[in-house]
């Protein structure tokens, strides 16, 4: 087996068992609750088959909605993030992202970092959407993406760091 394969396999059940198990049970100051299972999408190989990349989103937010009971909305907005990634790339990173020597690693702290915080704003803003359905409360809906993404952003940069290749 490959080894990246290994790692995307560990990487898929190692967040989603973290979510269910640790951070669905996380509420900071009463009701923002951290949804670290995208960093899934965030770390997955970039030049990698698009279509195992879609279909392993999927499961995890599949199994996320099993597991959790939230009707599909984890998986509606981890498709929509894992969809729209590459051209969340191709914004970030510009004429890099299109070399095939790309590596996320390589990239700066506030590259990076923007990527993120695209990646997780776009994922909440749909998740309270949908988790909402409601857009006369869309201060609501503003309100509790902007709070759980910046808390989100934070616990993922720190996992990120935790977890972070040294290569060089």
């Amino acid at each position: 087996m490959d080894s990246k394969l290994i790692l995307n396999i560990v990487r898929f059940f190692g967040l989603l068992l973290a979510q269910i198990i640790l951070f669905n049970h996380i509420y900071f100051l009463g009701y923002l609750n951290p949804l670290v299972y995208l960093l899934y999408v965030a770390w997955f190989p970039v030049h990698h088959n698009r279509t195992q990349f879609i279909l392993s989103s999927f499961a995890l937010g599949m199994l996320l909605d099993i597991s959790s009971d939230s009707m599909a909305i984890n998986t509606a907005a981890i498709l929509v993030v894992a969809y729209i990634r590459p051209a969340v790339l191709r914004f970030v990173f510009g004429v890099n992202y299109e070399f095939q020597s790309f590596k996320l690693y390589n990239t700066s702290f506030t590259q990076k970092s923007v990527y993120l915080f695209i990646l997780i704003l776009t994922h909440h803003l749909l998740i309270f959407s949908l988790e909402i359905f409601d857009f006369n409360q869309f201060g609501l809906i503003l309100m509790k993406t902007i709070q759980t993404t910046l808390f989100t952003f934070v616990l993922a940069v720190l996992l990120s760091f935790l977890f972070s290749s040294r290569k060089k």
